[in-house]
């Protein structure tokens, strides 16, 4: 065999070897970047929702909340209509509820028995800190002399109820999905209904009259920092409770 050959399988090694070594340099530090990252956008949240709040505490509306329910309040159309008044139709009582408990029923019987008690967790937790944060605030809602209310409600306004749930209920159950289940044609429309339910109920609480766009606002940012610990406790709890579960794709490649 000649030099010139031998040397050919060294350095193709030895390429492969380089490569990988800076594989494992750029992992770590993409590692702290979306850590750091992910920290930074969580920090802005928090702020932006404690300034929301505060001002929502000494402010019944701000005159861009009525511009923006005239606004969407203006379309008319009885398809639109109809859609806002069926997104918003799971999020009210006893629906709510039974919605929460057929989640949880259909994620245990698939097997997904960690996956269904941090759901229901999940919806618990949105509900009780919801009503907290509402006492908290006590903002009144829009009245019927300002814009058209579906149906007046007696509970405070700021956040809505509405958004936190779907965002922390629908927005686990979009997790779920898009890490338990292989890349498909259902597995793409399920993604698709989930963050249509999510997106959509912001602007089916300010059609129907009864959130200002600050409640959706806030509620949007709440809902999002609580579903950011419902899914840290949810990735914490995996691998102590319920240890027979499937596992993410992320997972199966550490193993």
């Amino acid at each position: 065999m000649s030099k010139s050959t031998s040397e050919k399988p060294s350095k193709a090694i030895k390429d492969s070897l380089q490569q990988e070594a800076k594989a494992e340099t750029i992992a770590p530090s993409l590692r702290r970047y979306r850590t750091v990252l992910f920290l930074s956008v969580l920090f802005l949240a928090i702020i932006v929702f404690v300034l929301l709040a505060f001002l929502a505490r000494t402010t019944p509306a701000f005159p861009i909340d009525l511009q923006i329910t005239r606004a969407i309040q203006s379309i008319d159309s009885p398809v639109f209509d109809g859609l806002m008044r069926l997104i918003s139709w799971p999020g009210f009582s006893p629906q709510s509820t039974i919605v929460t408990l057929l989640i949880g029923l259909v994620l245990y019987l698939f097997g997904l028995h960690w996956e269904a008690v941090t759901a229901l967790l999940a919806s618990l937790l949105s509900g009780l800190t919801n009503q907290l944060v509402k006492i908290l605030i006590q903002r009144p809602r829009p009245s019927v002399d300002s814009v058209d209310v579906f149906a007046v409600l007696k509970s405070y306004s700021f956040p809505s109820g509405h958004v936190m749930f779907y965002t922390i209920l629908f927005g686990f159950l979009w997790y779920l999905a898009y890490t338990l289940i292989k890349p498909s044609l259902p597995r793409s429309l399920l993604l698709v209904l989930l963050g249509g339910l999510i997106l959509g109920v912001g602007a089916s609480r300010i059609h129907l009259g009864q959130h200002w766009a600050s409640d959706v606002l806030g509620a949007y940012l709440l809902g999002g920092l609580m579903l950011a610990g419902i899914i840290l406790f949810y990735q914490w709890g995996k691998t102590r409770f319920f240890l027979r579960q499937p596992v993410t794709p992320s997972d199966s490649k550490k193993e």
